[in-house]
Formats: structure tokens, C-alpha cells, sequence
């Protein structure tokens, strides 16, 4: 966290972060006499360096000129293919208007993507495989860029199907030497945002990155950059790849590479706006193991990833294999709050960037999957149950991977973790051990003997999640030579017999409320969260995924279905906000006929455009709220007869 801090103005961006003579008021206050502008907002700003410039402030980041040239996605394009580097078809001019747009796409052929020109992060970027899909794309890119980057200016190119997202990290310093820093791969993404990346790429070959690193350096050449940069490609399924735009700034994934390659990025760009040279040169440059990051994102991956707002009532990050060691340096862990921070409507999801390295691929991907099981993040919804199912997903696992990665393993949305036989009886015997774990506690806390404590043990206990057919039942002993947090569980079989599949629990001797539930099976570590203890079980979240855990003894079992089914509200009438946000537009009036999946309304939270559409056939009774009206969770904007 900083030492000093300075108010800025509100929350909304354009009174505040992109506001550059408040930035500059900021930095005069304080006697700064250097700028590192992080990954958003002005870093890629040319007005913003060149105001820093006249008033004698260092900008650690390249000059003005590669910054004009490299953020304008028009003028970068014309510039790389200059330098010889590979370009995507399109038009390489400004969109006038919605229907010079449609024009532009017909000529370049369909699919095309619209994109903004001065963009990043997957913001103002919409796919258009027809004239109905370009329309809506440029009324909602052109919003979004506004929003975002202050400036509404789009392009048309040529959407390439199915490609992977390679970049290449390069580092220039002032007196004309450049390197590149190999790879990185980002082709796990949604909506054209990044979710995981990873260096080196599986895909890339030795030859491949050669001519690709040339490239970059080529256009670095070609602009005069100074400082560390990234330059993009799509990379197609025969190894051809077409430059796609240059940040002219550190990324966010820039972990990934700092790991195999052992470069500081951060210090390099200091360093190199100090004015000092390159002390690297390209055959000094590492590829040594692989490194990993996951985007941990405050959103709700259940209800189509909405953004998800609130207070942070618990946040512990990651731990260590076994979740007692709390120094590793193959996980870091590159967040900018705590325990009591606010996530807003007003920035970008997201919570940390969450980094593992390995000496191979497998190693990052399972020394990641144990950080995220140890991640307690509570008081807003996140996306830790999706990237725990991606690292799990078997074409993942093998490198087959593009950025339509998420599309089309995840066509109907994500659903939660799909448990198998294996990992369905690991957490019903989980459940069996807390359970029985509480009950020992209780025991030994009001004073009952040590045998009315074993006998209680003994009693069967029927287990069955929520969304799962069927139900089993689980016996526990306690260990012969322990009286504990050691035991056994057992599954019965037909014959009301234990069968085969008698495991050994040891649960960690911490506190029942405490979120992180640290246990071995057959002296195997794992770890778990407790997310709620229920009337009857557990909310349990095992591998990423919130499950709901029944827990019955045979008392309750046996009168459980005699329960009355909860009554469950129809809300099909409404059109509710499924984010906190700002309303941005209504397409509709009362009185007039929707059909189901029509365009109602539009709202916008952390920086993204989110269309909402009619849940049903109907008639507009009324309209609730009005454009620019704040909104919260689940508040009812148009309400249908």
C-alpha cells in the first residue's frame, strides 16, 4: 500500500484517475519526482507523458511519440506493417458511423471485430458476424470506449476464428538497445479479457518465437520505444501469426515472465528511465520453467460472470501445500486490497492476480489449483470456481487451448465443478469427518465420557449435495491408537456392511469457524472451505466450487422427507438489475409488445456495457428506474403485465 495518498476527486474516472491535471496536482504536492503509471487509466496516454514532460517529471514508460502511434489501433497497424510485421486484414482507417461500419465489414467479409481504437483490456471490442450483430457492436463499443478511454473513435478488421493470443515482452532503453523477454500466452479469455496466462506458450516453437521476437523488437525500432512493452499477436493452427496491437506499458501478466526469465521488469523500466543501459542482451536471456497466473475476478461465474460489488468481510490470500508455511516463492500473490476493502461499480473486477511456478506446466498448474483452494475470499461473489474447473479441464491440461477456449467448453455458461464418482465420495466423506469432528467438540465440551463419545461416533450418518441424485451412507470410528481429529470413515454397502473404500481422515486442529478447512485422506494433504454451517449439513466450497452438503443422522433421515418444500417466488414479470450499476439506456415504453430475448435495456458496471433482454413475451406495464439512475443487486427496472 502507498505511504501517502492524495484525493483525486469521486469515484467515476473521468472526474478522477483520468483527469490529468489532478493527476499533475497530485504529484506536485508530493514532491514526486517520477511517475510509474501501473496498467490503466492514463498510462498510455500521450497528452498525459507530454504534461509530465513540460513540467519536468520523469514518466517511467516510453515517450510521447511510440505511445501516440502504439494506443492508436489505426495508426499502429499502418506503422507495423511498415516495419514488416505481419497485420490482420481490414480497413485501416476511422468508422465514421453505424453505417460506414456496416460498409467497412461487408468489404473486409464477415465475421469482422470492432474494436476501439485507443482500447485495451477487452474493453469497446464486440465480434459481428453479421450487419444485425455490427449495429449493436458499434452502439456498444462506441459506449465503452467512451467510458473507458475517453475517445469513441473504432476500427473494423477481420476477426480471426479460433486463434491462440501470443504476446511478446520486449524491454528497450534509450541509447538503442532492445531485447525480447520470449513469450507469454493469453488465449484463456472471456469477452476479449484476459482470465489466465501462462509463459512460455505449449505451442510455440523455438523457430516461432525467434521470428516473432524480431518482429516486436522490429516495431520497437521502427517507434523509437523506450521502456518495457508488449507487443500482441493471434497466432493461427498452422503457427501463422498477425501483429494485433502494442501496450506501450507493463501488463498485468507480467509475472508470468519475470519468473522463467529472472528479469525484474518493474526495476528495468526504473532503471531505464534513469537514463542507465541495458545490461542484457538477447542471448542472456532465460527460459527456465513455467509460471502461471489466474485473474481472480470479482464477479458471480453462475449467473453469466456479473460483476459481484461489496465489502470484502474475510480476505486471506493463498497459502503453501499444506497451508502452514506461509513463505513461498513460487506463489505470489499481486493484489491491491485487504480485509474491510470495497470492491466498486466504478473500476475494473478485479481482485488480484495470482501467480504459481513450476519446473514444468504441470507442476504451475497444480501448485496453482492448491493456492486457489486456500484462497478465502468472502463478501463478494468471484470467479475462483471457474479457473479451478479450466485448470482441472482435461484439453487445458494438454495444451489444446484458443481464445474460444471458454465458448466452447463452457457453451451454456458455467454451472459450478461436475463431481465425478471419485471426487463426489472425497467430499461426502469430508462432510462425514466435519461432522464428526463438531460432534467430538461438543462431547468434550460438555463433559461427556470418552465411550459415550466413541458410541456416538459409530452412528451412521446419510450424505447427499444438493443438485445430485442419490444418497449414501457413511459410518466413522475413531482411530484405535488416537483420540482426536483422526478417524475412519466407511461407506455402507447394500448390506448395511462397510465395503471396500474405508478411508482415513485427519482434520487440522483449528477452530470450527475458521474458513479453511486443512484435512489429509490417506495422509494425502487437501484443503476445503467452510463456506456456512446449514440446519442440516453444510455449504462446503471443494475444488473452487460452493457445494450444499446434507448430513443426516439416522433420526433425521428418517423424518427429513416429511419436510415441506421451500415455495419459490415468480419473478418472470420483472426485468431486474443482475449487477449493481448504472443505468444507461431503455429501449422500451410502457404499452409497448416485447418478445422474449429483446434488447429492454442496458447497463453498465465496472467499465463494461451489459445488454438486458426480455425474460418472457409480454406488454410493458412500467418502467421503474430511469436512465443514469444508480441500481443495485436485483432492483426491478421494467415490469411487465
Amino acid at each position: 500500500m502507498a505511504d501517502e495518498a492524495v484525493n483525486i476527486g469521486p469515484a467515476p474516472s473521468n472526474e478522477s484517475y483520468l483527469r490529468i491535471d489532478k493527476i499533475v496536482d497530485a504529484i506536485k504536492q508530493t514532491g514526486a519526482q517520477a511517475v510509474h503509471p501501473g496498467y490503466g487509466f492514463l498510462s498510455e496516454n500521450n497528452s498525459f507523458v507530454a504534461e509530465l514532460e513540460k513540467n519536468g517529471i520523469a514518466f517511467i514508460g516510453p515517450p510521447s511519440y511510440p505511445i501516440d502511434v502504439m494506443g492508436d489501433k489505426i495508426k499502429s497497424k499502418k506503422v507495423a506493417k511498415e516495419a514488416g510485421v505481419n497485420v490482420i486484414p481490414g480497413y485501416l482507417g476511422e468508422v465514421k458511423d453505424v453505417d460506414d461500419a456496416i460498409k467497412i465489414a461487408n468489404d473486409v467479409g464477415y465475421p469482422v471485430m470492432i474494436k476501439a481504437s485507443a482500447g485495451g483490456g477487452g474493453k469497446g471490442m464486440r465480434p459481428a458476424w453479421n450487419d444485425e450483430e455490427t449495429r449493436e457492436g458499434y452502439r456498444l463499443a462506441k459506449q465503452e470506449a467512451a467510458s473507458s478511454f475517453g475517445d469513441d473513435r473504432l476500427l473494423v478488421e477481420r476477426f480471426i476464428d479460433n486463434p491462440r493470443h501470443i504476446e511478446i515482452q520486449v524491454l528497450c532503453d534509450q541509447h538503442g538497445n532492445c531485447i525480447y523477454l520470449n513469450e507469454r500466452e493469453c488465449s484463456i479469455q472471456r469477452r476479449n479479457q484476459k482470465v489466465i496466462e501462462e509463459a512460455p506458450s505449449s505451442f510455440i516453437t523455438p523457430e516461432v518465437r525467434k521470428q516473432m521476437g524480431e518482429q516486436a523488437v522490429a516495431l520497437c525500432e521502427k517507434v523509437g520505444y523506450v521502456s518495457a512493452g508488449t507487443v500482441e499477436f493471434l497466432v493461427d493452427s498452422e503457427s501463422n501469426f498477425y501483429f494485433l496491437e502494442m501496450n506501450t506499458r507493463l501488463q498485468v501478466e507480467h509475472p508470468v515472465t519475470e519468473y522463467i526469465t529472472g528479469v525484474d521488469l518493474v526495476e528495468w523500466m526504473i532503471r531505464i528511465a534513469a537514463g542507465e543501459k541495458l545490461t542484457i542482451k538477447q542471448e542472456d536471456v532465460q527460459l527456465n520453467g513455467w509460471a502461471m497466473e489466474s485473474r481472480v475476478y470479482a464477479e458471480d461465474p453462475l449467473r453469466g460472470f456479473l460483476p459481484s460489488i461489496g465489502t470484502l468481510t474475510t480476505y486471506e490470500e493463498p497459502m503453501p501445500e499444506g497451508g502452514y508455511n506461509t513463505e513461498d516463492p513460487n506463489i505470489r500473490c499481486d493484489s491491491g486490497v485487504t480485509e474491510g476493502s470495497e470492491i466498486s461499480m466504478y473500476y475494473d473486477p478485479l481482485i488480484s492476480k495470482l501467480i504459481t511456478y513450476g519446473e514444468t506446466r504441470d507442476d504451475a498448474i497444480a501448485r496453482m489449483k492448491g493456492a486457489l483452494d486456500t484462497y478465502v475470499i468472502r463478501g463478494v461473489n468471484h470467479n475462483i470456481s471457474f479457473l479451478r474447473d479450466v485448470l482441472s479441464n482435461k484439453s487445458f491440461v494438454e495444451g489444446d487451448i484458443s481464445t474460444k477456449f471458454i465458448e466452447e467448453h463452457y457453451p451454456d455458461g458455467f454451472h459450478g465443478a461436475v463431481l465425478n464418482e471419485e471426487n463426489r465420495e472425497h467430499l461426502e466423506k469430508l462432510a462425514v469427518g466435519m461432522h464428526h469432528q463438531r460432534r467430538k467438540r461438543f462431547y468434550q465440551g460438555t463433559g461427556r465420557s470418552q465411550a459415550d463419545d466413541e458410541l456416538a461416533a459409530r452412528m451412521p450418518y446419510t450424505v447427499s449435495i444438493e443438485g445430485l441424485e442419490g444418497e449414501k451412507t457413511y459410518v466413522t470410528e475413531v482411530s484405535a491408537d488416537t483420540y482426536g481429529e483422526n478417524f475412519h470413515v466407511a461407506r455402507l454397502g447394500e448390506d448395511d456392511m462397510p465395503d471396500s473404500s474405508v478411508s482415513s481422515i485427519a482434520l487440522d486442529e483449528s477452530p470450527l469457524d475458521w474458513p479453511l478447512v486443512l484435512y489429509s485422506i490417506q495422509d494425502t494433504p487437501y484443503a476445503a472451505q467452510l463456506m456456512e454451517v446449514t440446519n442440516l449439513g453444510y455449504r462446503i466450497q471443494f475444488k473452487g466450487t460452493v457445494f450444499n452438503v446434507q448430513v443426516l443422522d439416522s433420526i433425521q433421515h428418517k423424518y427429513n422427507k416429511y419436510m415441506k418444500e421451500p415455495l419459490v417466488i415468480d419473478r418472470s414479470q420483472f426485468v431486474m438489475s443482475p449487477m449493481a450499476g448504472k443505468l444507461v439506456s431503455v429501449a422500451v415504453k410502457v404499452g409497448d409488445t416485447v418478445t422474449l430475448g429483446a434488447e429492454v435495456a442496458v447497463v453498465e458496471a465496472m467499465k463494461m456495457q451489459n445488454v438486458l433482454r426480455a425474460p418472457r413475451d409480454g406488454v410493458v406495464k412500467s418502467i421503474v428506474k430511469a436512465e443514469n439512475d444508480s441500481l443495485e443487486l436485483d432492483e426491478v427496472i421494467i415490469e411487465f403485465e
